[in-house]
């Protein structure tokens, strides 16, 4: 018989991208008003690994990811994905989004994003919310599934995911770094 108990805090992530870079800082500003200091953001990407977003959104999409110093209770995900879905309709202009935020976590396994759309390996958690296994920590590094998406997949993502699990690693150990991001 396996005795329930409560998990560790896990690390808040959010991609946030648009074809609009100054809507990315203004969105990273609201969520940071939401969910308290970010603590890393990536360098600006380019998001291009499909042209799905282009009819809504425009082209070129940028991108950045950020993480939040404040750890998190993992079912919290669903409160938060609601957030982000409330602050993307904020910035909707003749009802086409202008920005996509996408919020997840990292534990020490796992990177988990959030998502309303169903699928085969999504499980429901509340609220039209599911969650996404989306890589796994595994032999030193986050591994992708057959299901991640593909940006998601890439070296250099994963790479960034690697570093921010070390942090929330020395989080949990108490040791935290003062680094702000630029």
């Amino acid at each position: 018989m396996s005795i329930p108990s409560e998990p560790e805090k896990v690390k808040l992530t959010c991609s946030i991208f648009s074809s609009d870079k100054l809507l990315i800082g203004r969105a990273r500003s609201e969520l940071e008003q939401k969910f308290g200091p970010v603590d890393w953001m990536s360098p600006e990407l380019f998001f291009n690994r499909t042209r799905y977003y282009e009819r809504e959104m425009g082209w070129p999409l940028h991108r950045r990811f950020v993480s939040f110093r404040q750890l998190i209770e993992p079912d919290h995900i669903v409160e938060t994905k609601l957030e982000t879905n409330s602050l993307e309709n904020k910035y909707r202009q003749d009802g086409k989004r202008r920005v996509n935020i996408d919020p997840g976590y990292i534990s020490l396994e796992r990177l988990v994003l959030a998502t309303g759309k169903n699928y085969t390996h999504r499980i429901y958690l509340s609220r039209g919310i599911y969650a996404d296994l989306t890589l796994v920590f595994k032999k030193g590094s986050f591994r992708p599934l057959e299901w991640t998406y593909r940006d998601y997949a890439k070296p250099e993502i994963i790479s960034f995911f690697n570093e921010l699990r070390d942090k929330y690693k020395k989080q949990l150990r108490g040791v935290e770094e003062e680094e702000a991001p630029a």
